[in-house]
């Protein structure tokens, strides 16, 4: 591998480990890990601290994925880097979001990835982005479950880039974040089976319980 592109997604992946609910947490004296799910992304965050909370962290969370996707690609050019600003971009978010779910910083411990992928999709690829929140705030509706709106947001970025003629570097990227939110949330899709995962009620269009245990 390139040195100077190896060095970047070292970086990205650096950035990816400023974990953003820990990073608040932090400043207000707290541990988002040891509260509800344990889970250092912001729904937990929203959960258990407040919308503030929760908006603080996806803001660092998002950015970091932007960073990503813009910055860095630049970054790479300025010092003479020779490859495709696309697969440069596309490499780099990948890294952060990997980051983000094991942040060396944190102890390996962080959350699932959903916001710093989002936040270098949307300028990366806006159509599939689009497409992926709008599958994102049909399933939350129906069903009430962030994890697995959120997955299923994953699985429509591969197949509408696929459908809408895309290749290469733009769908492997699809396919590499489907399978991260995959495995990230495979917890919330065995607590969704067994009926034991946490329930947004008062979004919820479907008739299900009103709470049950958080995951």
């Amino acid at each position: 591998m390139n040195p100077l592109l190896a060095g970047l997604l070292l970086l990205a992946y650096l950035i990816g480990s400023l974990s953003g609910s820990l990073i608040v947490g932090r400043l207000q004296g707290v541990d988002i890990r040891a509260q509800g799910s344990g889970n250092a992304g912001a729904t937990n965050a929203l959960r258990t601290r407040g919308w503030r909370f929760a908006l603080a962290t996806a803001l660092i969370d998002f950015g970091k994925g932007t960073m990503a996707a813009l910055l860095l690609p630049w970054l790479g050019a300025r010092m003479g880097l020779a490859a495709d600003a696309l697969t440069v971009a596309i490499a780099c978010v990948l890294a952060a979001a990997v980051g983000h779910c094991f942040p060396v910083w944190f102890g390996f411990r962080g959350g699932k990835g959903a916001g710093t992928l989002f936040g270098g999709l949307i300028f990366l690829l806006p159509a599939a982005a689009g497409v992926s929140l709008l599958v994102w705030l049909g399933m939350l509706f129906l069903t009430g479950y962030v994890g697995l709106a959120t997955v299923c947001a994953g699985m429509a970025l591969p197949l509408w880039v696929a459908l809408s003629g895309g290749s290469g570097a733009p769908l492997l990227l699809c396919i590499a974040a489907a399978a991260l939110l995959l495995y990230m949330h495979r917890g919330n899709l065995q607590r969704v089976w067994t009926g034991t995962e946490y329930c947004f009620s008062r979004v919820r269009l479907l008739p299900g319980p009103k709470r049950s245990t958080p995951p």
